[in-house]
Order: structure tokens, then sequence, then C-alpha cells
């Protein structure tokens, strides 16, 4: 009988307890994540609610339950080498096996039927890319001629017409992309992706306006090997006008990689435009300097002005590695093709407009660049050197 006593009172006590504070919710209690990590406090309710203590534990319970699952999930995932995970893939091919992974790729034509493995006959080492126009046909029928089959040959079309140019046998085989009013650079940006061009050793980038009577484009090829040029171009008849002494074709010489300029023009002999300098008309990149001048092509800077200025900082030491190739050189007829494509404003002539736009890209490239390298090494903490070329 005094057991049976002592639990009714104690029953009647907690009861009483409870009656007496009301308002206690256990929104105060900070109860330990590792014990209830996951509760949702939105669930307990105010003291109107039919809200029991065992109501609580049972949602409590269910909740370290639900984590535990999740984690025993998770490890599983990261441990199961059934599943696969290759962090040192491409991004977004880390769920592929390796050996299926094809990160590069190339211009070869493939057949439509055969066993694939027998589609090519010869794979070109060398790339070489024309912008062009159908009223230059003569022209370029003239230059893709210089080169053997070794080479891919890429037309860039900036007027549209492209089956025009299958009277020639050569087009048939060449790859023809068309954009209306796009330059050189525009394309290469777009389809010359170091991915994309990875099999060739080389990669010319030239304009269509160039006379080859004097060049072989093999023989070229050995010299730039010869002399371990990155980044070349053809020395450039001197009879015609020249912006730059350093394009300008040395008699009984075989390459050259610096010259002399104006008085002032040059406060570095190493340095552009007297060495480490190529134009863009008609530059050759070797597939390694052509990966870091891609990363330094801007997307809306389309006419390249300034580039040639910059070229330098994809190799080293550039005044070794970037000349002139004097023995195999070219014509530059100096035909503004892009100009009439431009459009008239305020009455000036499209070919003003142009050559006005070419002179801002120039001005916003060498901006750009300034800009980048200062802040580049005040991120480091130092002071930018000293080390830039003239850019007029």
């Amino acid at each position: 009988m005094r057991l049976l006593v002592t639990i009714f009172v104690g029953v009647v006590f907690g009861f009483f307890i409870g009656v007496s504070f009301p308002t206690l919710t256990l929104t105060r209690f900070n109860l330990p994540s590792s014990l209830i990590p996951s509760i949702d406090l939105s669930y307990i309710e105010d003291r109107n609610s039919a809200f029991s203590t065992q109501s609580l534990w049972q949602h409590a319970w269910s909740s370290v339950i639900r984590q535990n699952r999740s984690q025993t999930a998770e490890s599983r995932n990261l441990t199961d080498t059934t599943k696969i995970w290759v962090p040192t893939n491409p991004r977004g091919a880390e769920r592929l096996p390796p050996s299926i992974i094809a990160s590069e790729s190339d211009f070869y034509l493939r057949r439509l039927w055969g066993k694939p493995s027998e589609d090519l006959t010869i794979k070109p080492k060398y790339l070489v890319t024309f912008t062009v126009g159908l009223n230059q046909k003569e022209n370029i029928d003239a230059a893709v001629k210089k080169f053997s089959d070794n080479f891919t040959i890429l037309l860039f079309h900036y007027d549209g017409l492209t089956t025009e140019w299958d009277e020639f046998e050569w087009s048939k085989r060449a790859i023809h992309v068309s954009a209306r009013k796009q330059t050189k650079w525009w394309y290469a940006k777009r389809f010359l992706h170091p991915d994309i061009v990875a099999s060739y050793d080389y990669i010319f980038i030239w304009d269509e306006d160039l006379g080859v009577e004097h060049f072989d484009a093999e023989e070229y090829i050995k010299l730039v090997r010869k002399h371990g040029l990155e980044i070349s171009q053809p020395g450039v008849d001197p009879d015609r006008a020249l912006t730059w002494q350093m394009t300008k074709r040395r008699d009984g010489r075989e390459v050259h990689k610096e010259t002399k300029e104006k008085p002032g023009w040059c406060a570095n002999p190493h340095l552009p435009p007297c060495a480490a300098f190529v134009e863009i008309m008609a530059p050759v990149f070797s597939r390694e300097a052509w990966r870091c001048v891609w990363h330094m092509l801007q997307n809306d800077l389309v006419h390249g002005w300034g580039l040639d200025f910059a070229l330098r900082r994809c190799v080293e030491p550039a005044h070794e590695k970037i000349g002139v190739v004097d023995s195999q050189w070219i014509v530059h007829q100096s035909v503004p093709s892009l100009g009439t494509q431009g459009q008239s404003v305020d009455g000036k002539a499209p070919w003003l407009g142009v050559r006005e736009r070419c002179r801002k890209e120039w001005t916003m490239f060498q901006g750009r660049m300034a800009s980048a390298e200062k802040k580049y090494y005040i991120e480091l903490g130092i002071n930018p050197p000293n080390a830039t070329g003239r850019l007029q």
C-alpha cells in the first residue's frame, strides 16, 4: 500500500508541475546535433497543439535513421568501385572510363562506308587556313597549289559563297566554313581550338592577298624546324610598301630574327618591333605556340591589331623562337577585301569604318593586356616589370 500511495502521489505531483508551466517549449532546448541532427523545429507546435513527447521522439528517431541511411549511401558511392568517377578526366567526363575519351579532334575527312581504319590514305601533318572571298579565287588557287598533300586546306568564307569554289579539284577535298562579314581571327577563335588542331605540327593562318610565286611550303617547314622557330612568317617582298622593317626579306639569308627600326622605336633590341615579332598577315604557329596564342585571342576584338606585339608572350626566349624566313618569301598584294564588307556610316566610305575599328581594337587590346599584367603582379605583391614592347 505504501508503494502504491507513493506512485500515486508522484503522478499527481508531476501532473501539477506540467499544468503550472504550460508555456515551456522544446525550442528552448539545444539538442546535440550528433544526437538529433536534422529535427525540423517548425514541426514542434505551440502550447495549444496536441503535440506529445512520444511523437517528438518518434520524429527525432526517424530523422536520425534517415540521415544515417543517407550517409551510408554517400559513403557507398565514394567507395563503390562499380561506379566510374575519374577526377583526372576532362571536366564533365569524370563518369567515363579514361580509355574511351577522345579529347582532341582534327579536320580529316571520313567516308560514309567501309572500315574506319581504312578511311585515310594519308594523315596531313600541317594545316593551312585562308580567309577568302570569291573575288580572290584565282589567287587562292595559286596559293593552295603551293601546299602538298601533307597539308589540310581550310577556307573561311566571309562572303558566304562556298559551292562556287568547286571548279577547283582541290576544293572538293578542302574544308569550307562560311560566316558572312567575319575576319580570320574571329574564325580562328571559334574553329581552331587547340584541341581541334592538335594533330597538326604547324598551323598557317593566312590572308587571301599573298603572292606565292617564290614560296614552297615543304621547304618552309624544313627551315622552320632547322632554326627552331615556334612562330614565324615568310619574308615580304621589299619592293612593296612595308610597315615594319622586321618582315622585309633579306637577300642571301635563310632566316632572320632581329632588325633595326627607326630611332626610338625599340627600347629593347630583343622586343618588338626589332625582335620577337611577325605580322598578322601570314603567321605560322607550332602546335605548342598556337595553344597559347588561341587563349590570348579576344572574342570581341576580331581584327587582330596589336596581337603581333603580344605573340612573344607565348614562347621563351621569344627573340630566338620568333623569326622571318627569307628564302621562302611572299608578295603582299594589299587587297582591301574586308574593307568592302564594311558599312558606310555618316557618309564615310565602308573601308574607313573598318580601319577605324582596327585602330580602336589595337588600343583596347593594349589596354587589356597591360591591365591583366598589372593585376597579376599586384596579386603577387610585386611591382610589374617594365618589359612591354612599343605599341603605336
